[in-house]
């Protein structure tokens, strides 16, 4: 199974990854965590992202189709992946295609921009493993402490709220744009496109997890039995 999360900084890609990584065994491939990690050591393509990360900006099209490339090339993605954070732009999911990378499904996730800033700048991170929490919507147990190594959290630079705001603009820019280019190819003649759904990120994190899970089971149902796809373009639906 190869899928793409879509939607805004703050929506909860991150958390419904790590459901989907569980229940269905792909590995998560995270340009942010990648990029975090390629800063955290130093590397001449960490430097440069970092100056565009700390203040909200896109990292260049070009070295993070060279980072995503290169990691679902390693053998654990054999079997499927799920992208998490690419693409953010038309560019990104065209050069995607033109690549030969194709995905089984699109996820698009929505919601308001007051709960998306809110989501945004609460957020909290164990730096060492990627774990994240919220200060209201998902805290950890003992306040400012990783649930698994009691480890402190932090905070980072692009989760404050100024930095939140900004990243949502970006996004805005491109957003329609990008979600129009795999809804156009899901509902075209392609044999090869995705799948789409849009799935409402209202709920608590199960409550959106469960919709996830109806959407992407009746996915792999339809493909052992093609008589059993579904059509439906509403919300939570399925286009293709």
């Amino acid at each position: 199974m190869k899928l793409l999360f879509l939607g805004p900084p703050g929506v909860g890609k991150g958390t419904q990854a790590a459901f989907v990584t569980e229940r269905y065994g792909v590995p998560q491939v995270s340009t942010g965590d990648m990029l975090r990690a390629a800063v955290g050591k130093g590397t001449p393509l960490g430097r440069l992202a970092k100056s565009h990360m700390d203040c909200g900006g896109l990292v260049p099209d070009d070295l993070i189709i060279d980072l995503v490339r290169s990691r679902i090339a390693e053998p654990d993605c054999g079997a499927g992946f799920l992208l998490d954070g690419f693409p953010r732009t038309l560019t990104q999911a065209q050069a995607l295609t033109a690549a030969g990378v194709e995905v089984d499904f699109v996820i698009e996730f929505w919601l308001g921009e007051v709960a998306l800033l809110q989501r945004s700048s609460g957020r909290l991170v164990h730096l060492p493993s990627g774990r994240t929490y919220h200060m209201v919507f998902n805290p950890p147990r003992v306040s400012g402490r990783d649930d698994v190594t009691g480890e402190p959290l932090a905070q980072r630079a692009d989760d404050r709220i100024d930095t939140a705001r900004k990243r949502l603009e970006l996004y805005r820019l491109h957003a329609n744009a990008l979600s129009g280019y795999y809804r156009a190819r899901a509902g075209g003649a392609d044999a090869h496109a995705s799948c789409y759904a849009r799935i409402s990120a209202t709920g608590d994190r199960h409550q959106v997890r469960d919709a996830l899970f109806a959407v992407l089971d009746a996915r792999v149902l339809s493909v052992l039995d093609p008589r059993l796809a579904v059509a439906s373009t509403d919300d939570g639906g399925v286009q293709r």
